[in-house]
């Protein structure tokens, strides 16, 4: 698939990035990030400078199909989002003996497909979808035979300063949920094969993503109780990482994933 210019409105930075700590402060850590369905690398790279700061390198890249037209996303596959994540990890893996994750929303159903599958440090997931408030799951099959998407307007956070800057995709094309739907159904059965440390956090006014999922995927994770934590995010919405509570957690999640190695 051939990219072309992104389609995303914004007047803040959401270009991928690279962040490597100062000489001398390396932990020989790196933690990939991965932002949510027509979400940029902006939404995660608060989590990535306060691993940074701890000496963690932080990598953050467009998710597939995300950085040319809203036609390029709707045609790209949920295996293609997978597929795209698991051969940077395997990159970051020969350079790094500890590899951590973190995702927001689709970033965060990602990270646990890796996790099922791949050797794993540490998780962060915020606002991870499990399953999508009905009717939506039934809708979406027949919505994306007669319309290709809908307009997006701003949504997702409480703040709204916050909303104002927040980068903007045209379009949620109806695609890219079906496949977001396809993934779930592959993510679900497999969560009892991650054992790694996990903490998963979720705005409690979320809008989005129902709360409730959180704690279902903390309960159904095989990691054991002492190595994994739920975190309900009080004054944010779904995408948590740049609302309210975004610096706070920040720094709560750089620190929960330095504390597991």
């Amino acid at each position: 698939m051939t990219l072309g210019p992104s389609q995303v409105e914004a007047t803040v930075d959401v270009a991928p990035f690279d962040l490597r700590p100062e000489a001398g402060t390396e932990t020989g850590s790196v933690a990939l990030c991965l932002h949510g369905l027509t979400g940029t690398p902006y939404e995660v790279r608060p989590v990535a400078e306060a691993l940074v700061s701890r000496g963690v390198r932080a990598v953050g890249i467009w998710m597939a199909g995300h950085n040319g037209t809203v036609d390029d996303l709707a045609a790209t596959r949920h295996e293609e989002w997978v597929e795209l994540a698991r051969t940077e990890l395997a990159s970051l893996r020969a350079e790094h003996e500890c590899v951590y994750l973190v995702g927001v929303s689709l970033g965060g159903l990602v990270s646990l497909r890796l996790a099922e599958t791949e050797r794993i440090e540490g998780i962060v997931t915020v606002g991870a979808p499990l399953q999508l408030a009905p009717p939506i799951p039934l809708l979406i099959p027949l919505l994306r035979l007669i319309r290709k998407s809908r307009p997006k307007k701003p949504s997702g956070l409480a703040d709204p300063e916050a909303l104002a800057r927040h980068p903007q995709f045209p379009a949620m094309p109806f695609n890219a949920v079906f496949e977001l739907i396809r993934l779930q159904k592959k993510v679900i059965p497999d969560l009892a094969r991650i054992d790694a440390p996990i903490l998963v956090a979720h705005g409690a006014l979320d809008q989005t993503v129902r709360p409730r999922d959180a704690r279902r995927l903390f309960e159904s994770v095989g990691t054991d109780s002492g190595r994994k934590r739920l975190m309900l995010l009080e004054r944010s919405a779904h995408v948590a990482t740049v609302d309210y509570d975004g610096a706070e957690f920040a720094e709560t999640a750089a620190a929960f994933l330095l504390a597991q190695t």
